[in-house]
């Protein structure tokens, strides 16, 4: 996987990796040029006093070190831009994908993982990548440049390769088997540390409500205390790399120098050969050494890899249509009226035992308000859903204007459609912001005009900047009842053909309630009205009153009608009110 993300990220940049490594090997071989231009100044210069070729064999140092120089500067920064741009557009796909995922591919991995894979997982990948071009991709280089080398100046000294090399792969290999267990540990508990932090930031009141600090404390400690085994665990691997390559790198140097004085003595080599063969045995073990960092990062790149893979490789079940049918085709013909029918529709989350919604068929017309009322997992909440194709149903049709839902573009679909959900969210930004999320283009008397109908004008209006007050992420700066009237005027703003109300008037007084719903009555004329609600005094005025139980609909028709012969909604009603006030 992590092959196959460079190779497709990375395809974009590939001249400037082309470039990369060129410099890379004109940096290397550079290096490598040192040590034999050292040797001959000892041999040639030093030891025959000859200081003529000392300054001019200097020159040439001097000239290839400044090039070796440029070389390293100019690779990492084309090393740093690619991987940054590579880092930059995974990421950017990443979230694409996540943002195209419907709730049951979010929901099957789940908030935390996607965030942790949008971001750790993806850094992890980049910080390889950084490293793979700015160092690690000139240890092959100086791996065989430094063995040629060393062999140019002493075939027979160069036998200790043959021993050194082996034993430091048969380390680095030996330590990675064992990392990746840990790296992969590492980044599930990542996962659930991020789950744990997350619920209890959301969930900070419920906790503070029932003195539940100490359990929550106990519980980040639990999850804090896996993740600190796990990586306690890969770091000992990781901080045994090093001394294992430096005992290998000084008992090595023990051995040239101990060989090497015998074939000095014998005058088989020259002091120069010596000191340059030390250097090049160096360069070999550091190239080994930056292999060693590539192996301590590879194996948690690689899992993070699988991870991002995995969201990449996901499909949504909510696919876009191959022939989307055209807004134009909507009602035969005439165009987007807001006429939604369900026909036998059915659906059952992936692994449940039973659906949750069973063969509804039922039509909501544009000009009539539909609400649909039931005991809580009747299924209201997931028939809602259906409309904006957040799932999709697993048996029978929902449609729009007679087209299946299935057959528009998710783009389509949602002009059409003007959502509040049941816990309204609101998004860092200004109030302005929020109404325009509906409506891009909505102009301030447009915007003034849907907080009006949602009774939310004055609490704006009274806000020292109005319109532009900021609002903090989840609109924590608000009361429940204003986030929800905020989230109604986002939706009015946005004057769709259907409007859906998910028990959106939960927290308001019974007087708002009434003002808000009189006003959405003018507002909504022409539109089709879907409502979800708990409350029997927000939908005893609907045209159509569904009840439905255990995911089937038990009940249809008026207040009054469903009151006079419906078990199910008059009891309902009796546990809100009594008779009398119902009727």
């Amino acid at each position: 996987m992590l092959v196959r993300l460079a190779r497709t990220y990375l395809r974009p940049y590939a001249g400037a990796v082309a470039a990369l490594l060129v410099l890379q090997l004109l940096q290397t071989l550079a290096s490598l040029y040192l040590p034999t231009l050292n040797a001959d100044i000892i041999d040639e210069g030093v030891v025959q006093g000859d200081a003529a070729y000392i300054l001019r064999t200097g020159g040439w140092m001097l000239g290839v070190s400044l090039l070796q120089v440029l070389c390293a500067v100019g690779a990492v920064a084309l090393g740093a831009r690619a991987a940054t741009a590579f880092g930059r557009d995974l990421r950017r796909d990443v979230f694409d994908a996540v943002q195209g995922f419907s709730a049951r591919e979010v929901g099957r991995f789940g908030a935390p993982s996607l965030i942790t894979r949008t971001t750790n997982d993806v850094q992890q990948i980049q910080m390889l990548v950084l490293m793979t071009c700015t160092v690690i991709v000139t240890a092959p280089i100086m791996l065989v440049g430094g063995v040629v080398m060393a062999l140019r100046e002493d075939a027979e000294l160069s036998g200790l390769l043959l021993v050194v090399v082996p034993v430091l792969g048969a380390v680095m290999g030996l330590l990675l088997w064992r990392m990746v267990p840990y790296f992969r540990q590492m980044q599930g508990r990542i996962d659930a540390i991020n789950g744990v932090l997350r619920e209890q930031v959301t969930g900070l009141r419920v906790v503070r409500a029932f003195v539940r600090e100490r359990r929550e404390t106990e519980r980040f400690g639990e999850a804090n205390a896996r993740l600190y085994d796990a990586s306690l665990g890969a770091g000992k691997l990781m901080a045994l790399a090093f001394p294992a390559v430096m005992l290998v790198v000084n008992v090595s140097s023990v051995g040239v120098l101990w060989f090497g004085a015998q074939r000095i003595d014998a005058g088989e080599m020259q002091v120069g050969a010596l000191t340059a063969f030390l250097s090049y045995l160096m360069f070999i073990l550091m190239a080994v050494m930056m292999s060693t960092m590539m192996i301590m990062m590879a194996p948690r790149a690689a899992v993070a890899a699988e991870r991002v893979a995995e969201v990449l490789d996901t499909e949504t079940s909510v696919a876009e249509p191959a022939r989307p049918a055209p807004l134009a085709a909507l009602a035969g013909g005439a165009g987007p009226r807001g006429e939604v029918r369900f026909e036998g529709v059915g659906f059952r989350y992936p692994g449940a035992d039973a659906p949750v919604l069973h063969d509804l068929t039922f039509t909501a017309r544009p000009g009539t308000v539909t609400a649909v009322v039931g005991s809580t997992g009747a299924g209201k909440t997931t028939l809602l859903n259906l409309v904006p194709r957040l799932f999709d149903a697993t048996a029978g049709r929902v449609l729009v204007d007679g087209v299946d839902v299935r057959d528009l573009t998710t783009a389509d679909l949602g002009s059409l459609l003007g959502l509040v959900p049941q816990k309204a969210f609101l998004f860092s930004g200004t109030v302005a912001s929020n109404l325009r999320y509906g409506a891009p283009d909505a102009t301030e008397d447009e915007m003034w005009e849907a907080l009006e109908v949602a009774q939310a004008r004055d609490f704006v209006a009274a806000l020292p900047a109005g319109l532009e007050a900021p609002v903090t992420q989840g609109g924590s700066t608000f009361s429940g009842g204003q986030r929800q009237r905020l989230a109604i005027a986002r939706a009015v703003v946005r004057r769709p053909r259907v409007y859906l109300f998910d028990d959106s008037f939960s927290a308001l007084d019974y007087a708002t309630d009434a003002r808000l719903r009189a006003a959405l009555r003018a507002r909504t004329a022409d539109a089709t009205v879907l409502v979800v609600a708990q409350r029997v005094a927000t939908v005893r005025d609907a045209d159509q009153i569904l009840v439905l139980e255990r995911g089937r609909v038990v009940g249809r028709g008026t207040h009054a009608e469903l009151l006079a012969r419906n078990a199910t909604y008059q009891e309902i009603v009796t546990s809100q009110m009594s008779l009398e006030e119902a009727a």
